[in-house]
């Protein structure tokens, strides 16, 4: 029996107080009685008996009747707040995997065998514990989101608890026992999982390695590369809100998983060169003096060393009498374990400044790879556009990189465009691309590295939270790479703004593998969140705006937020209620359109009317040109929406000779035909 909630069975009482706020200042605002309005009683009337047809719009409603009752339940239970912080109470689970592999590439065939100790840290006694089986999307008859290569999924050999062989469970009421249903297994220990104790999980396995596995995330390419991801058995994450998550990895939506530390072994055949997540821990053992020592200056140095040449083929390792090498690697705080293998790749590191980690007031530095083959030219500049991307992001997010090195490897024939995992991303060759396209890839796959590798979001459901957030963060690392380009954030705006001319889009909060079809499931989680992002930070300010985003990433690092963590903190942050915003623009697929209805230009003094077409409401900021060539600008604030209107107007000073909506397409505005008047 799949268990969803744990059984605590809670009510709670929430009173949700929804409180309009009042649009930012520093602009003239319009109000009901703008400046150098007709006040004359002819006027007044006229005003008054416009006012009642205005009142004709939907008004954004609070999102409480939106939030699970489960969230409320973890409120009262002191794990979450309605202000965005964790609670007192907030507890993760916690697992260590001790992993053996040996990869053979001579027959496509990874063997492994592991010991999972699980901490039980919730307050909760487990009777079952659930494990995922990604590998398994490619057994025949599994559920999938698209068609995948068949090559028989992940073979268990043995499954042991505490050092008591398990078998499979034939009925329901089984003590004892394992099942396994798709990508998810569920394990049944002699004895029930009590809080604070712990068990060992001891799985053995074996797997064909699919060609593009996992949609392209992972698999093998000529006779030479190989990188492997959703490869073992793991623990599925036990929350706070949901308890179990037990949603089947179909393909599409990626990965929910716990932070857990690892040692992991891994065996190829000498000359093979394996990266992976972790620090390798025998590099002096296994690699040529002479490879070894251009490694460990190339991690000391700011220039981009060449660890491995094309004359260093075939003497990159040293030998062994079974021709078999064993590389060792750990981990601390990752949420995942991939690792590839490379055989005539080159192999280029440096070292990038990620400030201050350790709290010591001085620069901290990790270590940067960029292993490729010479088929993909473009990958000579990946290692310095993998070093900028860390120290930018460092920085911007206000999170220094956490990990001892971050490394690039080229995929070309697995994968087109990129897929992350803690420490090391898979990109494509971007053979005959432009250089910005081949950084812009790395930008979005490191970005990864913040969210969701520190900051775990769960993917399969809100791929918009670490997908749309990782694209705003991209955007702004490629404004300093290329400071000369186009505006990028602009760019994804009008990316998202094309499938609002459509009937398929989804909104933003729609479950990752619900959507419509693969283009409404990508605006919603690509650029339509990270223009959203864009629109707040205009709204709120950049400062308040950085300042919120920051205590978010900060405040749930190593933890597992909902969306409506993320919501309640930029509110108690900014002080300002913003659930019109939230259910604008995530819940609903509502579009902007503000547009100049009429410009009256009268002996000294112009009035213009803007009508609110849409209905997402949002600050109209608006340049205005007088006949003298000076500009005045002028905002009507988002309150005057929100109470219902569809048009307002102000008044300034001088003839006008040209007005211009949002002339900094600061927001989304679908139909920008109608944001400019002329004389």
């Amino acid at each position: 029996m799949v268990q969803l909630v744990s059984s605590r069975n809670i009510s709670v009482a929430i009173i949700m107080l929804f409180v309009f706020f009042s649009g930012c200042t520093g602009m003239q605002q319009a109000t009901d009685a703008p400046q150098n309005e007709d006040t004359s009683q002819q006027g007044q009337q006229e005003k008054f008996h416009k006012l009642p047809s205005e009142m004709n719009r939907s008004v954004a409603n609070p999102i409480s009747n939106e939030i699970p009752t489960s969230f409320f339940n973890a409120v009262e239970l002191d794990t979450r707040t309605m202000s965005g912080k964790p609670g007192p109470d907030y507890w993760t689970q916690r697992a260590h995997y001790n992993i053996d592999a040996e990869l053979i590439p001579a027959d496509t065939l990874l063997k492994g065998s592991s010991t999972i100790t699980y901490y039980n840290n919730s307050p909760d006694t487990l009777r079952n514990l659930f494990m995922e089986l990604a590998q398994n999307l490619h057994k025949k008859g599994v559920q999938r989101s698209s068609k995948q290569e068949v090559t028989g999924g992940i073979n268990l050999h043995k499954v042991t608890v505490n050092s008591k062989e398990l078998s499979p469970i034939q009925m329901r009421s089984a003590p004892s026992g394992f099942s396994v249903n798709g990508t998810q297994m569920v394990v049944r220990p002699d004895e029930p999982l009590a809080p604070g104790d712990s068990t060992n999980i001891s799985i053995d396995w074996d797997f064909k390695v699919p060609k593009t596995g996992a949609d392209g995330r992972m698999g093998y390419s000529k006779d030479n590369l190989y990188y492997i991801a959703y490869w073992y058995p793991q623990m599925r994450v036990y929350d706070d809100v949901n308890g179990w998550f037990t949603d089947p990895f179909t393909g599409n939506a990626e990965f929910y998983h716990d932070f857990a530390s690892y040692n992991v072994d891994i065996t190829v055949p000498e000359q093979w060169m394996v990266a992976s997540t972790g620090r390798l821990q025998n590099s002096k053992s296994i690699l040529k003096e002479d490879i070894h020592q251009r490694l460990t200056k190339a991690h000391q140095s700011d220039s981009v060393v060449h660890v491995v040449t094309k004359d260093d083929f075939g003497a990159v390792t040293k030998s062994t009498k079974n021709g078999k090498i064993t590389w060792n690697f750990e981990a601390e705080k990752v949420r995942d374990f991939a690792f590839s293998v490379t055989k005539e790749s080159l192999w280029d590191a440096t070292r990038a400044s990620v400030g201050d980690r350790d709290g010591d007031e001085s620069d901290d530095f990790s270590s940067i790879n960029a292993i490729y083959r010479s088929s993909a030219p473009l990958w000579t500049n990946a290692a310095k556009f993998t070093r900028h991307a860390i120290t930018f992001l460092s920085d911007y997010t206000g999170l220094a990189y956490p990990w001892p090195h971050m490394t690039s490897v080229e995929g070309g024939g697995i994968i087109g465009g990129g897929m992350e995992f803690p420490m090391i991303t898979i990109i494509g060759d971007y053979k005959g691309r432009r250089a910005q396209s081949l950084y812009a890839v790395i930008a979005h796959e490191l970005a990864h590295m913040w969210v969701p590798m520190q900051i775990s979001t769960n993917e399969r459901r809100y791929a918009w939270m670490d997908e749309g957030t990782t694209t705003f963060n991209e955007n702004q690392a490629k404004k300093t790479y290329y400071p000369d380009k186009p505006n990028f954030d602009i760019n994804d705006m009008q990316s998202y703004l094309r499938i609002t001319y459509t009937d398929i889009e989804g909104p933003i909060m729609r479950w990752s593998d619900y959507h419509y079809n693969s283009f409404a499931y990508s605006k919603a989680s690509y650029p339509k969140p990270a223009t959203m992002l864009v629109s707040l930070r205009n709204l709120l300010g950049e400062e308040t705006f950085n300042k919120a985003y920051h205590t978010f990433l900060e405040r749930w690092r190593y933890k597992y937020p909902y969306p409506w963590d993320m919501f309640n903190t930029f509110e108690d942050v900014s002080g300002q209620d913003l659930d019109w915003f939230w259910r604008s623009w995530y819940y609903e697929t509502w579009t902007l359109d503000h547009a100049i209805a009429d410009v009256t230009v009268r002996a000294n003094s112009s009035r213009i009317t803007i009508h609110d077409n849409g209905l997402a409401p949002m600050p109209a900021i608006i340049a205005i040109t007088l006949s003298d060539g000076s500009t005045v600008m002028r905002k009507i604030p988002v309150d005057k929406w929100l109470k219902g209107a569809t048009k307002a107007s102000i008044t300034v000073e001088g003839l006008a000779t040209k007005v211009v909506i949002d002339p900094e397409k600061l927001y989304p505005d679908t139909n920008r035909g109608n944001n400019r008047w002329e004389k």
